[in-house]
């Protein structure tokens, strides 16, 4: 058993050596936990920033106006005064991305109690802004006009008033969520990296031939390669969730870190076999990467970590429930978001170390088969 332990621990600290000889992979370890991590909680797809306005104010009242500054940063740039010619010149030119458009009498038709109306014109090509970006511009203006109108006429008081109350996340910023979820989907996408292409760099360089002659066994190659790849994801993703998501986006954390990374390290046991595994099945790095998208694609997206479980289908929920990162998103937003304790995130733990050792014994027997043919 202690030659085991030290063969196990010698082949892992010569894949450390190999991955340290990679600056490809390296490269991509940094991207991946500093600048990929940073960029996507900045730029939420459901986050206005800064995004381009213009108005047409036809009607030049008090009203008009107020609706008018209601637009400013950092959702907004401030809004520029056009001329109604230059609306599709500037939505066809990509200078805008909303036109709104207040007519002649729009003030007077409001406190007439007349139907009143605002046009806006929407670049739809920016999908993302478009959408949110709209119900925005719809609350903020009809938000004015509530405003204005109480000036003029007495407001009923309404007998049940909602009080809202957003826990964990008081001021709905969407970056927190960004930040976390970032780092619990490159721990998964990088762990399946890292470990296929450091068996397929071995068998293209030849390596995996010397590895056969000497008196190990396929298992100690194998746990050897979960070991040593495992922790370079979990120390990269520690140096990121400190410095990049709690440093330069000022994220707080509300549970354990230990708590978290002993759930990552238990999600690196399953993630790292599935590497082994797509690495046994492509012939070539090219191969291993066009697998790599088919099987991260779904893992990432379905897992709850992009959008709600709840409003995915049936069978895709009963399907994702046999898959690790599904376990492990729902155990990191409730240790990293909701200050969870083992005694809520068990289950989860529990249900990723069973299918850790259903892939791991998966693949170890596909990696015998493939050991075996090569020998």
């Amino acid at each position: 058993m202690r030659q085991k332990i030290s063969n196990i621990y010698r082949l892992g600290i010569k894949e450390l050596w190999s991955l340290l000889r990679d600056p490809i992979m390296l490269v991509l370890i940094v991207f991946t936990f500093t600048f990929a991590v940073y960029s996507s909680a900045a730029s939420m797809p459901e986050t206005m920033n800064r995004a381009a306005i213009a108005v047409v104010d036809e009607d030049n009242s008090p009203l008009s106006r107020q609706i008018v500054s209601a637009f400013y940063p950092p959702q907004f740039q401030t809004p520029e005064l056009i001329a109604p010619s230059q609306i599709d010149p500037g939505l066809d030119a990509g200078t805008y991305t909303f036109v709104l458009h207040i007519p002649v009498g729009f003030q007077r038709d409001v406190l007439a109690g007349r139907p009143a109306e605002i046009q806006l014109n929407t670049d739809a090509t920016r999908m993302t802004q478009a959408f949110s970006g709209s119900g925005y511009i719809q609350q903020i203006a009809m938000g004015e006009v509530n405003q204005f109108l109480s000036h003029y006429r007495a407001q009923a008081t309404s007998p049940v008033e909602l009080e809202l109350r957003a826990r964990f996340n008081p001021a709905l910023n969407k970056t927190w969520f960004g930040g976390l979820s970032q780092i619990i989907n490159q721990i998964t996408m990088l762990s399946i990296i890292l470990t296929g292409a450091a068996l397929i760099r071995e068998r293209e360089h030849g390596t995996i031939e010397h590895l056969l002659v000497m008196p190990v066994t396929p298992l100690e190659i194998m746990v050897s390669k979960v070991w040593s790849m495992g922790l370079v994801v979990l120390v990269a993703a520690f140096v990121s969730l400190n410095v990049v998501v709690r440093g330069l986006l000022s994220v707080p954390v509300a549970g354990s870190l230990p708590l978290f990374f002993a759930g990552a390290a238990l999600v690196l046991f399953a993630t790292t076999s599935l590497g082994i595994f797509m690495a046994t099945i492509a012939r070539n790095m090219p191969q291993f990467g066009m697998l790599t998208v088919l099987v991260l694609l779904p893992l990432q997206m379905l897992s709850g970590g992009t959008t709600p479980r709840e409003s995915m289908p049936k069978a895709v929920q009963d399907i994702m429930q046999f898959a690790p990162t599904t376990h492990f998103v729902e155990l990191g937003q409730a240790i990293l978001f909701r200050g969870a304790g083992f005694g809520v995130v068990w289950p989860n733990f529990a249900a990723v170390a069973v299918i850790g050792a259903v892939f791991f014994a998966i693949a170890l027997a596909r990696f015998r088969k493939a050991v075996a043919a090569m020998a």
